[in-house]
């Protein structure tokens, strides 16, 4: 699985502006486009994969990964990074969103 490139990020953009307008979007830094930090971590990051397009967002000490191909597939991502960042530690688990692929 390779990280997403320019034109897998351009077919984002929606979500990557919604991630930047996230209420806690302040704790996070995007250090390049789509490759998101939090408290000084790893937080966020896509792939593509001939499945489709994913995001491996940091929930504890591990990553999840979300298939984000369908509007309902990145609001179940967004629930996910507003839940770890509700959490305070970028971590955090409030149930399984729709949408959610581990792998």
């Amino acid at each position: 699985v390779k990280h997403a490139d320019a034109d897998a990020l351009d077919r984002l953009e929606d979500l990557l502006q919604a991630l930047r307008s996230e209420p806690g979007a302040a704790a996070l830094r995007e250090k390049q486009r789509g490759v998101f930090y939090h408290a000084g971590k790893a937080f966020l990051h896509f792939h593509t994969d001939p499945v489709g397009l994913f995001a491996d967002l940091r929930t504890g000490a591990a990553f999840e990964r979300f298939l984000v191909d369908t509007p309902l597939q990145r609001q179940a991502l967004l629930a996910a990074v507003h839940a770890s960042l509700g959490a305070g530690d970028g971590g955090g688990d409030n149930g399984p969103p729709n949408g959610r692929h581990r792998g």
